[in-house]
């Protein structure tokens, strides 16, 4: 169900927001810049979301639930091209200048337009029922790691793994279709420390010597990212005392799992008992954000994520979307993690790491 109410701010982050909170992370122009001339870096992520029209054009034809889907898929191809090539030109056009919240809001718009709703269904639920058969081996694999610290390195690692199932990354989009991605192997062949952010043994050793009442977590792709990356995570702060609130989108998107998507998903890993696996799910609670796209404005979300987050200590923003491309250098009133998979050169490029690099950015809560 969509949410109706209207959007608020997330209450977790540093006030005053106007001045102390900026969504995007990369900053394509800066005032100095001519407002009708599009900045190279503007063309550079133009290019980005232009390379990657082929795959949604290839998803949209085989969508089942729209009628004449192949000759609409193209008619979206056509429409969106002439939209960037416009941008191109001319910055200001479409809303513009341009910065990626409205290059991803301008393509899910055309795409709806079209009676578009989710090219990606079939391949999210085909990738949610093999992940839900994995759960239970990776569970097992993380619960016989019997040192705390190294486990929760093991689980980090888990998260950035499922990560790297991204069908909005164009050449992610290549590789999946041709070899499929095996969770396990992409674990042990994640580039190895020091990552190009990295805290993690900063949070390791806070790991060890605290625990935290109520996290929230936003989450992003389907199956292996959410069931057997965030999950197996979320339980374990389950085990440890914490209420866990997952925030999940209220529209499809990309591959990105819905609010409707994740309750049915964690229905059929709970038992008959309300666990997970032996854990106590009763502080799993399950938040529709309020957002409709694969990054994340935090000056809007839904009220009721605001509420159920606002005696929150942790924040945990998960994926390149909303952890990297978005919200990197947020700062929350609280702990916060920022973890995700570098999967488009020109991310790697900003950040001075590799392709397929990883960041954990933790940052403790500020003391006033």
């Amino acid at each position: 169900m969509e949410s109706t109410s209207p959007a608020v701010p997330f209450p977790l982050l540093q006030t005053p927001i106007e001045s102390k909170y900026r969504s995007c992370t990369i900053p394509y122009r800066f005032p100095s810049d001519n407002p009708w001339k599009a900045t190279p870096v503007e063309l550079q992520w133009i290019e980005v979301f232009l390379n990657s029209v082929p795959s949604f054009r290839q998803r949209a034809e085989s969508d089942p639930t729209v009628a004449d889907a192949p000759a609409k898929a193209e008619k979206f191809a056509q429409r969106y091209t002439e939209i960037l090539e416009d941008l191109k030109a001319n910055p200001e056009s479409h809303g513009g200048p341009p910065d990626c919240i409205l290059l991803c809001q301008l393509r899910e718009q055309v795409l709806r337009e079209l009676g578009f709703r989710d090219i990606f269904k079939k391949v999210k639920d085909n990738e949610n029922a093999k992940a839900i058969s994995l759960f239970e081996d990776v569970v097992r694999l993380n619960d016989s790691i019997e040192d705390g610290t190294k486990r929760v390195e093991n689980l980090i690692r888990g998260i950035l793994a499922g990560n790297i199932f991204d069908l909005g990354s164009a050449q992610l989009a290549e590789v999946f279709a041709r070899d499929g991605m095996s969770f396990l192997a992409s674990c042990q062949n994640l580039l190895s420390r020091p990552w190009v952010i990295d805290d993690l043994d900063d949070f390791k050793l806070k790991w060890s010597k605290k625990s935290w009442k109520k996290a929230v977590i936003f989450v992003d792709n389907s199956g292996a990212d959410v069931i057997l990356g965030i999950l197996p995570f979320a339980r374990e702060l389950l085990r440890r005392g914490t209420v866990v609130v997952l925030a999940a989108n209220d529209l499809p998107s990309i591959n990105d799992v819905t609010y409707p998507e994740l309750i049915e998903i964690v229905s059929k890993l709970r038992d008959g008992n309300g666990q997970l696996m032996g854990v106590d799910a009763s502080g799993l609670l399950i938040a529709n954000s309020g957002n409709d796209l694969p990054v994340i404005d935090l000056a809007s979300v839904s009220p009721e994520l605001a509420y159920l987050a606002s005696d929150a200590d942790l924040v945990v923003l998960e994926g390149m979307g909303r952890a990297l491309e978005t919200n990197l250098y947020a700062l929350f009133k609280c702990d916060s993690i920022k973890i995700g998979m570098v999967k488009h050169m020109e991310v790697a490029q900003f950040l001075g790491g590799r392709l397929y690099d990883c960041v954990f950015k933790y940052n403790e809560a500020p003391s006033y």
